[in-house]
């Protein structure tokens, strides 16, 4: 059965919680994930919540949502990452969900032909959409798709069509084991080490003002993985 609501997922770790702070539209929109167990422990030490790491990864909630799509024969629509990364992302998920539905995909390169895009969707009308772009790239697509006219569920997912072209399963056994993801991380795109020993300091900081002064997340955050989520 077609979703005729508009619910939107989006995740919290230390780095995309400055960014999402300061945008106060997506706390209206969005409900919140924590991803990441830097952050997941800061609310757990500092606030009545005890949230569980939630990731749109296949070691999190990627694979929940792709399986309640083929068991509910729902239809899925990705968009985000470069062409051939989106691409054999989807040759990755075909495999491993043979029965799952991919109406569409597309990289994440819209700027400017936002409106062709949202146009494209609506017309293919997925249940489900997983973008990835960035935050808060992301998560002004989904919203614009909202206001286009498109109902059903959308989730955010960052860099996950980018790992997931390399193959299934990101990250090694160990690495998952050990919570170790962030340093795989690094390994892989060195590129975030700025963000891990720049930003996540900063965000001590910035948290520990929110938790005094302006709890902006209220009652958006999601403490678990829910029975169903789409």
């Amino acid at each position: 059965m077609k979703n005729t609501n508009q619910i939107f997922y989006t995740f919290l770790n230390p780095y995309s919680y400055l960014l999402v702070r300061k945008q106060e539209w997506i706390a209206k929109q969005f409900d919140f994930f924590i991803d990441g167990e830097w952050l997941c422990k800061f609310f757990r030490v500092f606030t009545a919540t005890k949230p569980q790491r939630v990731s749109f990864d296949m070691t999190s909630l990627a694979p929940v949502v792709f399986k309640e799509a083929e068991e509910r024969h729902l239809s899925i629509y990705l968009i985000g990452s470069k062409n051939d990364e989106i691409a054999g992302a989807v040759q990755e998920f075909r495999q491993a969900f043979p029965r799952v539905k991919i109406v569409g995909f597309r990289d994440g390169y819209v700027k400017g032909i936002e409106k062709e895009v949202y146009a494209e969707i609506c017309r293919v009308s997925p249940d489900i959409v997983i973008a990835g772009m960035g935050t808060p790239f992301q998560e002004q697509f989904l919203v614009g798709l909202g206001k286009f006219g498109w109902k059903g569920t959308g989730f955010t997912c960052g860099g996950f069509f980018h790992q997931t072209a390399k193959g299934i399963n990101y990250y090694p056994k160990w690495v998952d084991q050990w919570n170790l993801r962030w340093v795989y991380r690094i390994y892989d795109e060195p590129k975030l080490f700025w963000r891990y020993f720049l930003d996540y300091p900063k965000f001590v900081f910035v948290f520990m003002y929110d938790l005094l002064f302006n709890r902006w997340w209220k009652e958006k955050i999601l403490l678990d993985i829910p029975n169903e989520v789409v």
